[in-house]
């Protein structure tokens, strides 16, 4: 029997289905095991980890978690396990999921508005005010006054958009 072990941490499960997951599933042979440290590597929902669990086992592959050591679909009592497992953690998401649309309905009758601040932050602010007055001046080009001021050109041409600047195709 071979232990295929994959690790998924910086995947997500889009990318794992598209990439590495089907290589995972194109190198597996009859009797191999895959071994996974949590649940969550492997599939963030119900239907999604049942779907990916029978196809290992139509492949007749055995499937194993590390950290849930009673899951090892290779016994009947560990593919019921399995499920039971699977069918807590998709309730647990749905219970997270659902306090967390609760909190924000409730932050919102309090009047908190989530999201990035809108403007400039003060030490932005006085950055913007110089870009402004550089540019204004017209003495330096774009680049140079990035130089100057340790930002992007991006970041300029977004300060002076915001202090009302026209910009006239300067460099």
């Amino acid at each position: 029997m071979m232990v295929v072990k994959k690790s998924f941490k910086k995947k997500s499960v889009a990318q794992k289905k598209s990439g590495e997951l089907q290589k995972l599933f194109d190198s597996l042979r009859k009797g191999d095991e895959v071994v996974v440290w949590k649940l969550d590597r492997l599939g963030r929902s119900l239907p999604d980890l049942v779907a990916i669990v029978n196809q290992l086992q139509d492949q007749e592959v055995g499937f194993r978690c590390i950290q849930d050591s009673h899951i090892d679909t290779t016994t009947p009592q560990g593919k019921l396990i399995f499920h039971i497992f699977a069918s807590l953690a998709d309730f647990e998401r749905d219970i997270i999921r659902e306090r967390t649309k609760a909190g924000l309905v409730a932050a919102r009758a309090r009047g908190r508005i989530g999201g990035r601040p809108k403007g400039l932050n003060k030490s932005a602010e006085q950055k913007a005010m110089l870009a402004e007055m550089l540019y204004s001046k017209g003495e330096l080009t774009t680049v140079q006054i990035c130089e100057q001021l340790n930002i992007a050109r991006s970041t300029l041409y977004r300060y002076l958009k915001l202090r009302g600047v026209s910009i006239d195709g300067k460099s």
